[in-house]
């Protein structure tokens, strides 16, 4: 059975050297000497979906001021003020609302907090973010003083046809590019891929992927 340190360095490997694809290892639910591991083994951004669970852990990680982190899952308004305080980077911005809530949070402990908006690419219900034409919404969030907008991040759709994953990284592509043509916007970072689906995502213009399983293996099943 291979290591974390071994999936990992092959998966580093993998990735195409003409491309800065930066590695986002996606560390919800893992105990802390596994998030140390792959931090030794060369992780440089970890990420995480609950505040409360990343609230517990990151004092029990020795190396954790080593590598980024990200706040990958949805936030709640009320836990604003504590993902501010823990995270170098919010990647779901999904609302106006929420950009704005960020922004004030920032600004009481004179932070200007790094964040991506979250694309809804699929347009399913079930998922939160941004729709594909609503540029004007994104744009505006860029106008909070306290939030620096560096990127967007979406989610492939929930599908195994490979069609409707291109064209959804693909929109997703595009409305990126569209939106670095506006002043108010200067975006480096593509958020898209993860275990499932992070090849068609870099063949589509994604520059950072978010896996877990591919280096952790499969969680354990709660009984």
């Amino acid at each position: 059975m291979k290591t974390i340190t071994q999936k990992l360095k092959k998966l580093q490997a993998s990735l195409p050297q003409n491309k800065k694809i930066k590695l986002v290892v996606v560390t919800k639910t893992r105990a802390s000497n596994e998030i140390e591991e792959a931090i030794s083994a060369g992780a440089v951004s970890i990420g995480e979906n609950k505040i409360q669970e990343a609230e517990k852990k990151f004092p029990n990680i020795n190396n954790l001021k080593n590598v980024e982190k990200r706040l990958i899952g949805n936030l709640q308004s009320n836990k604003t003020n504590k993902a501010v305080k823990l995270f170098d980077v919010i990647d779901t911005v999904d609302t106006e609302k929420i950009a704005k809530k960020i922004s004030n949070a920032a600004k009481k402990i004179n932070k200007i907090q790094r964040v991506l908006v979250q694309i809804n690419s699929s347009g399913e219900k079930a998922k939160s973010g941004f729709l594909l034409g609503e540029k004007d919404k994104i744009q505006r969030c860029a106008e909070n003083k306290n939030i620096k907008i560096e990127g967007l991040m979406t989610m492939g759709p929930n599908t195994k046809n490979k069609k409707e994953i291109e064209r959804a990284f693909k929109e997703t592509k595009e409305l990126f590019d569209s939106l670095n043509k506006s002043e108010s916007l200067k975006m480096k970072t593509l958020s898209m891929g993860m275990s499932g689906d992070y090849q068609i995502a870099i063949q589509q213009g994604s520059t950072a992927i978010r896996l877990g399983t591919a280096i952790f293996g499969e969680r354990p099943k709660i009984v």
